[in-house]
Protein backbone atom coordinates (compact mmCIF):
# COMPACT_ATOMS: atom_id res chain seq x y z
CA UNK A 1 0.00 0.00 0.00
CA UNK A 2 1.40 3.17 -0.91
CA UNK A 3 0.42 4.79 2.24
CA UNK A 4 2.92 3.48 4.03
CA UNK A 5 6.11 4.45 1.46
CA UNK A 6 7.88 7.40 3.18
CA UNK A 7 8.17 11.09 2.35
CA UNK A 8 10.46 13.79 3.26
CA UNK A 9 14.27 13.26 2.93
CA UNK A 10 17.35 14.16 4.01
CA UNK A 11 17.06 17.13 1.89
CA UNK A 12 13.64 18.79 1.57
CA UNK A 13 14.75 21.08 -0.99
CA UNK A 14 16.54 21.45 -3.96
CA UNK A 15 17.92 25.46 -3.92
CA UNK A 16 14.18 26.78 -3.58
CA UNK A 17 12.06 24.05 -4.75
CA UNK A 18 10.95 20.68 -3.53
CA UNK A 19 12.00 17.76 -5.54
CA UNK A 20 9.34 16.63 -7.89
CA UNK A 21 9.73 12.91 -6.10
CA UNK A 22 8.51 14.90 -2.89
CA UNK A 23 5.66 16.66 -4.15
CA UNK A 24 4.29 13.72 -6.17
CA UNK A 25 4.67 11.31 -3.00
CA UNK A 26 2.71 13.56 -0.95
CA UNK A 27 -0.70 13.56 -3.37
CA UNK A 28 -0.69 10.04 -3.29
CA UNK A 29 -0.10 10.23 0.27
CA UNK A 30 -2.88 12.64 1.00
CA UNK A 31 -5.73 11.13 -1.51
CA UNK A 32 -4.35 7.42 -0.37
CA UNK A 33 -4.90 8.68 3.69
CA UNK A 34 -8.17 9.95 3.22
CA UNK A 35 -10.63 8.26 -0.13
CA UNK A 36 -8.17 7.08 -2.55
CA UNK A 37 -11.63 7.24 -5.19
CA UNK A 38 -10.23 10.43 -5.58
CA UNK A 39 -8.03 9.62 -7.84
CA UNK A 40 -11.37 8.72 -10.33
CA UNK A 41 -11.17 12.90 -9.87
CA UNK A 42 -10.56 14.47 -13.17
CA UNK A 43 -7.49 16.60 -12.82
CA UNK A 44 -7.33 15.95 -8.94
CA UNK A 45 -3.06 15.68 -9.22
CA UNK A 46 -3.01 19.24 -10.56
CA UNK A 47 -5.97 20.52 -8.34
CA UNK A 48 -3.68 19.44 -4.74
CA UNK A 49 -0.35 19.91 -6.30
CA UNK A 50 -0.66 24.05 -4.79
CA UNK A 51 -2.39 22.69 -1.48
CA UNK A 52 0.04 20.07 -0.88
CA UNK A 53 2.96 22.19 -1.67
CA UNK A 54 1.64 24.71 0.52
CA UNK A 55 1.23 22.17 3.39
CA UNK A 56 4.58 20.83 3.27
CA UNK A 57 5.79 24.71 3.16
CA UNK A 58 4.57 24.93 6.79
CA UNK A 59 5.09 21.63 8.40
CA UNK A 60 8.73 21.93 7.17
CA UNK A 61 8.83 25.52 8.81
CA UNK A 62 6.85 24.26 12.04
CA UNK A 63 9.45 21.30 12.52
CA UNK A 64 12.40 23.20 12.02
CA UNK A 65 11.34 25.84 14.14
CA UNK A 66 11.38 23.20 17.10
CA UNK A 67 14.72 24.43 18.98
CA UNK A 68 17.83 22.45 19.41
CA UNK A 69 17.26 19.05 21.71
CA UNK A 70 18.05 18.83 25.55
CA UNK A 71 20.55 16.69 26.64
CA UNK A 72 18.18 14.52 29.62
CA UNK A 73 20.52 13.02 31.82
CA UNK A 74 20.70 12.98 35.10
CA UNK A 75 23.47 15.10 35.39
CA UNK A 76 21.82 17.56 33.09
CA UNK A 77 18.54 17.65 35.04
CA UNK A 78 19.64 20.28 38.00
CA UNK A 79 20.47 22.73 35.53
CA UNK A 80 17.93 22.41 32.98
CA UNK A 81 14.57 24.30 34.27
CA UNK A 82 12.25 22.61 31.39
CA UNK A 83 13.33 19.01 32.58
CA UNK A 84 12.67 20.34 36.26
CA UNK A 85 9.20 21.59 35.39
CA UNK A 86 8.09 19.22 33.29
CA UNK A 87 9.50 15.97 35.16
CA UNK A 88 9.36 15.79 39.35
CA UNK A 89 12.95 14.34 39.50
CA UNK A 90 15.71 13.09 37.37
CA UNK A 91 14.81 9.30 38.35
CA UNK A 92 10.89 10.32 37.54
CA UNK A 93 12.19 11.40 34.15
CA UNK A 94 14.25 8.35 33.24
CA UNK A 95 11.79 5.65 34.40
CA UNK A 96 9.05 7.44 32.55
CA UNK A 97 11.28 7.48 29.44
CA UNK A 98 12.16 4.02 29.99
CA UNK A 99 8.38 2.93 30.10
CA UNK A 100 7.48 4.40 26.98
CA UNK A 101 6.54 1.64 24.35
CA UNK A 102 7.38 3.65 21.02
CA UNK A 103 11.12 4.10 22.88
CA UNK A 104 11.06 0.35 24.06
CA UNK A 105 9.99 -0.91 20.24
CA UNK A 106 12.85 1.43 18.71
CA UNK A 107 15.52 0.55 21.14
CA UNK A 108 14.77 -3.42 20.53
CA UNK A 109 14.85 -2.67 16.71
CA UNK A 110 16.44 -0.49 14.62
CA UNK A 111 18.17 1.02 17.76
CA UNK A 112 19.65 -1.76 19.45
CA UNK A 113 23.19 -0.69 20.79
CA UNK A 114 22.76 3.29 20.03
CA UNK A 115 24.84 5.42 22.02
CA UNK A 116 22.67 8.50 22.24
CA UNK A 117 18.97 8.90 21.32
CA UNK A 118 16.87 12.32 19.65
CA UNK A 119 12.77 12.10 20.59
CA UNK A 120 10.21 14.69 20.74
CA UNK A 121 8.62 14.50 24.23
CA UNK A 122 5.02 15.62 24.19
CA UNK A 123 3.33 16.16 27.06
CA UNK A 124 -0.28 17.78 28.47
CA UNK A 125 0.14 21.07 30.89
CA UNK A 126 -2.06 21.20 33.55
CA UNK A 127 -3.12 24.54 35.93
CA UNK A 128 -4.40 24.11 39.20
CA UNK A 129 -6.02 27.21 41.04
CA UNK A 130 -5.87 26.33 44.31
CA UNK A 131 -5.06 28.07 48.03
CA UNK A 132 -1.56 27.88 49.85
CA UNK A 133 0.36 29.09 52.67
CA UNK A 134 3.28 31.74 51.48
CA UNK A 135 5.61 33.39 53.55
CA UNK A 136 5.13 36.84 53.29
CA UNK A 137 7.30 39.70 55.62
CA UNK A 138 8.46 36.78 58.00
CA UNK A 139 4.94 36.20 58.54
CA UNK A 140 2.91 32.78 56.95
CA UNK A 141 -0.32 33.89 54.99
CA UNK A 142 -2.66 31.28 54.38
CA UNK A 143 -5.46 31.00 52.19
CA UNK A 144 -3.39 32.47 49.26
CA UNK A 145 -4.36 32.29 45.66
CA UNK A 146 -1.70 30.17 43.76
CA UNK A 147 -1.96 28.13 40.33
CA UNK A 148 0.36 24.99 40.57
CA UNK A 149 1.40 23.95 36.79
CA UNK A 150 2.01 20.27 36.12
CA UNK A 151 2.61 17.92 33.40
CA UNK A 152 1.33 14.49 32.21
CA UNK A 153 0.71 11.82 29.86
CA UNK A 154 4.30 12.37 28.65
CA UNK A 155 5.07 10.22 25.68
CA UNK A 156 8.19 10.23 23.12
CA UNK A 157 7.89 10.74 19.58
CA UNK A 158 9.75 9.13 16.46
CA UNK A 159 12.84 8.31 18.57
CA UNK A 160 16.14 7.23 17.15
CA UNK A 161 19.69 7.87 17.14
CA UNK A 162 20.18 10.89 15.12
CA UNK A 163 18.67 14.24 15.17
CA UNK A 164 17.95 14.75 11.22
CA UNK A 165 16.28 11.80 10.69
CA UNK A 166 13.85 12.50 13.65
CA UNK A 167 13.04 15.85 12.35
CA UNK A 168 11.90 14.16 9.40
CA UNK A 169 9.76 11.67 10.76
CA UNK A 170 8.27 14.31 12.50
CA UNK A 171 7.93 16.19 9.63
CA UNK A 172 5.87 13.57 7.78
CA UNK A 173 3.83 13.41 11.13
CA UNK A 174 3.25 16.66 10.74
CA UNK A 175 2.20 16.08 7.28
CA UNK A 176 -0.20 13.15 8.58
CA UNK A 177 -2.09 15.25 10.92
CA UNK A 178 -3.16 17.68 8.75
CA UNK A 179 -4.95 14.48 6.82
CA UNK A 180 -6.14 12.81 9.55
CA UNK A 181 -7.71 16.32 10.18
CA UNK A 182 -8.70 16.80 6.24
CA UNK A 183 -10.24 13.18 7.04
CA UNK A 184 -12.16 14.30 9.91
CA UNK A 185 -14.04 17.20 8.64
CA UNK A 186 -14.82 14.42 5.36
CA UNK A 187 -16.71 12.02 7.98
CA UNK A 188 -18.76 14.68 9.64
CA UNK A 189 -20.23 16.11 6.51
CA UNK A 190 -23.66 15.71 6.57
CA UNK A 191 -25.20 12.59 4.56
CA UNK A 192 -28.48 11.25 4.14
CA UNK A 193 -29.18 8.41 1.77
CA UNK A 194 -28.31 5.04 3.09
CA UNK A 195 -25.62 4.37 0.55
CA UNK A 196 -23.80 7.17 1.53
CA UNK A 197 -23.86 6.52 5.39
CA UNK A 198 -22.61 3.46 4.55
CA UNK A 199 -19.90 4.75 2.99
CA UNK A 200 -19.24 7.62 5.57
CA UNK A 201 -19.13 4.34 8.45
CA UNK A 202 -16.17 2.94 5.94
CA UNK A 203 -14.21 6.56 6.17
CA UNK A 204 -14.59 6.69 9.64
CA UNK A 205 -13.28 3.30 10.42
CA UNK A 206 -10.50 4.25 8.44
CA UNK A 207 -10.13 7.41 10.40
CA UNK A 208 -10.11 5.41 13.66
CA UNK A 209 -7.72 2.63 12.19
CA UNK A 210 -5.02 5.37 11.10
CA UNK A 211 -5.69 6.98 15.12
CA UNK A 212 -4.80 3.35 16.54
CA UNK A 213 -2.02 3.71 14.70
CA UNK A 214 -0.30 6.48 15.83
CA UNK A 215 -0.96 8.50 13.27
CA UNK A 216 -0.49 11.99 13.96
CA UNK A 217 0.01 13.60 16.82
CA UNK A 218 -2.72 12.24 19.01
CA UNK A 219 -1.61 9.42 21.93
CA UNK A 220 -2.55 6.36 19.96
CA UNK A 221 -4.25 3.13 21.36
CA UNK A 222 -2.74 1.22 24.48
CA UNK A 223 -2.72 -2.08 22.13
CA UNK A 224 -2.18 -0.48 18.65
CA UNK A 225 -1.61 -2.73 15.72
CA UNK A 226 1.16 -3.66 13.86
CA UNK A 227 2.04 -2.11 10.66
CA UNK A 228 1.12 -5.05 8.87
CA UNK A 229 -2.04 -5.74 10.70
CA UNK A 230 -2.62 -1.40 10.07
CA UNK A 231 -2.14 -2.14 6.19
CA UNK A 232 -4.37 -5.56 6.19
CA UNK A 233 -7.13 -3.63 7.73
CA UNK A 234 -7.00 -0.26 5.45
CA UNK A 235 -6.54 -2.23 2.54
CA UNK A 236 -10.21 -4.00 3.65
CA UNK A 237 -11.97 -0.90 4.01
CA UNK A 238 -10.34 0.65 0.61
CA UNK A 239 -11.74 -2.53 -1.03
CA UNK A 240 -15.15 -1.76 -0.05
CA UNK A 241 -15.32 1.64 -0.98
CA UNK A 242 -13.91 0.76 -4.08
CA UNK A 243 -16.89 -1.85 -4.09
CA UNK A 244 -19.69 0.90 -3.37
CA UNK A 245 -18.55 3.36 -5.90
CA UNK A 246 -19.26 6.96 -5.71
CA UNK A 247 -21.14 9.80 -7.07
CA UNK A 248 -18.85 12.21 -8.53
CA UNK A 249 -20.62 14.97 -6.74
CA UNK A 250 -19.98 13.46 -3.18
CA UNK A 251 -15.92 12.65 -4.06
CA UNK A 252 -15.81 16.51 -5.53
CA UNK A 253 -17.03 17.63 -2.11
CA UNK A 254 -14.40 15.59 -0.80
CA UNK A 255 -11.71 16.89 -2.91
CA UNK A 256 -12.79 20.04 -2.05
CA UNK A 257 -12.31 19.33 2.00
CA UNK A 258 -8.89 17.80 1.33
CA UNK A 259 -7.35 21.06 -0.51
CA UNK A 260 -9.21 23.51 1.92
CA UNK A 261 -7.78 21.69 4.89
CA UNK A 262 -3.80 21.25 3.51
CA UNK A 263 -4.19 24.83 1.87
CA UNK A 264 -4.83 26.09 5.54
CA UNK A 265 -2.81 24.23 6.75
CA UNK A 266 -1.17 26.99 9.18
CA UNK A 267 -4.91 27.70 10.82
CA UNK A 268 -5.03 23.81 10.92
CA UNK A 269 -1.96 23.01 13.07
CA UNK A 270 0.91 25.50 15.05
CA UNK A 271 3.02 26.02 17.47
CA UNK A 272 2.99 28.76 20.06
CA UNK A 273 5.86 29.43 22.84
CA UNK A 274 4.34 29.72 26.20
CA UNK A 275 6.74 31.58 29.23
CA UNK A 276 6.31 30.49 32.35
CA UNK A 277 7.26 31.05 35.97
CA UNK A 278 7.87 28.67 38.60
CA UNK A 279 9.53 27.98 41.85
CA UNK A 280 10.88 24.67 42.90
CA UNK A 281 7.09 23.24 43.51
CA UNK A 282 5.84 24.58 39.97
CA UNK A 283 3.82 27.50 41.81
CA UNK A 284 3.57 30.27 39.43
CA UNK A 285 5.49 33.43 40.76
CA UNK A 286 5.95 36.87 39.45
CA UNK A 287 9.24 37.28 36.98
CA UNK A 288 10.97 39.21 39.98
CA UNK A 289 10.31 36.55 42.74
CA UNK A 290 13.89 35.38 43.57
CA UNK A 291 11.89 31.76 43.42
CA UNK A 292 11.19 32.44 40.01
CA UNK A 293 12.79 30.41 37.46
CA UNK A 294 12.36 31.15 33.80
CA UNK A 295 11.26 28.11 31.63
CA UNK A 296 9.99 28.66 28.10
CA UNK A 297 8.19 25.98 26.20
CA UNK A 298 6.94 24.84 23.06
CA UNK A 299 3.07 24.25 22.45
CA UNK A 300 1.69 22.41 19.33
CA UNK A 301 -2.04 23.08 18.68
CA UNK A 302 -4.20 21.91 15.96
CA UNK A 303 -8.07 22.89 15.06
CA UNK A 304 -9.79 20.76 17.22
CA UNK A 305 -8.80 22.56 20.49
CA UNK A 306 -5.96 20.23 21.21
CA UNK A 307 -2.95 21.42 22.87
CA UNK A 308 0.23 19.74 23.81
CA UNK A 309 3.94 20.60 25.06
CA UNK A 310 6.52 19.40 22.89
CA UNK A 311 9.91 19.14 24.62
CA UNK A 312 12.92 17.61 22.16
CA UNK A 313 15.40 15.49 24.06
CA UNK A 314 18.61 13.94 23.70
CA UNK A 315 19.31 11.26 26.02
CA UNK A 316 22.12 8.19 26.59
CA UNK A 317 20.04 4.64 26.85
CA UNK A 318 22.45 3.63 29.15
CA UNK A 319 21.17 5.75 32.06
CA UNK A 320 17.67 4.40 31.52
CA UNK A 321 17.07 2.23 34.04
CA UNK A 322 16.95 -1.45 33.94
CA UNK A 323 13.17 -2.93 32.16
CA UNK A 324 11.75 -4.67 35.08
CA UNK A 325 10.79 -8.48 34.21
CA UNK A 326 7.20 -8.13 35.45
CA UNK A 327 7.05 -12.23 35.10
CA UNK A 328 9.72 -12.80 38.00
CA UNK A 329 8.71 -10.21 39.81
CA UNK A 330 5.35 -11.22 39.94
CA UNK A 331 6.65 -14.66 40.94
CA UNK A 332 8.78 -13.56 43.68
CA UNK A 333 6.08 -11.49 44.91
CA UNK A 334 4.02 -15.15 44.99
CA UNK A 335 6.64 -17.99 46.15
Amino acid sequence: MKLFQSIFGRQDRVGSTYPEWLIEAAVERAVEATDPRLKFVSGFRKRLRGPVIRAIDHVVGLIDAIPEPVAAGPREYPEASCLGAMFASSQGMLEALGRDAELRDYLSGPGVGAARITALVLAELVEKKGLGVELVDDRIQREVAQVTVSFSAHRLLDPTDDEVETRRLLKRRAFDHLLTLALKRIVGAKVDRADLRRQRDLLRRKLKALESGGWSFDAPESEHPTRAALEDALDGITQQLDALGAESRLLESHLVLLSETLEGADTQLWGSEVELFLDPMNIQRAPSDAQARRVVLQQLHNVLGRRVVMLPISFSPRDLPPRQDFARAAERYLS
